[in-house]
């Protein structure tokens, strides 16, 4: 049995997991919850993100790129999902539970490829942004 590469933070947010998926199905409003510091713009997108949706970001981790994304998994207020061109998948689920909604953001990295971010730190790099990220999505709903 293989062990799946992926990394998560969840949090309780004390909002209604409608109010959190309309954020996060707005890519323009990703630089403002972006807790890692490498995301730019959104270079196009449409207003609100959906299944199939193709997004592009401007990006900085030292170089200044532009990374497109496919959105590959939408449920209305449980689930978004989108991957870049590496295939390494970003996903949002949102659980109603008392008090508010348990947001888990993951990171997964399981392709044959992921072996130069494994190298550099990246996945717990990542855990650590979605702390933050998890925490500045807190407050853009809660003030």
């Amino acid at each position: 049995m293989t062990k799946t590469r992926s990394v998560s933070a969840t949090r309780v947010i004390a909002a209604p997991a409608s109010r959190i998926f309309d954020l996060l199905a707005d890519p323009r409003q990703h630089v403002l919850l972006d807790g890692s510091g490498t995301v730019g713009h959104v270079r196009r997108s449409p207003d609100r993100l959906f299944l199939g949706a193709r997004f592009s970001m401007k990006m900085k981790i030292g170089a200044t790129y532009t990374t497109s994304n496919v959105v590959v998994a939408f449920e209305e207020d449980r689930c978004i999902a989108w991957h870049h061109i590496a295939q390494f998948v970003w996903r949002y689920d949102l659980v109603e539970v008392v008090g508010g909604t348990q947001v888990t953001e993951s990171f997964n990295y399981d392709k044959p490829w992921a072996f130069a971010i494994m190298v550099l730190g990246y996945p717990e790099r990542n855990r650590l942004s979605m702390v933050e990220t998890l925490e500045r999505l807190e407050r853009a709903v809660t003030s």
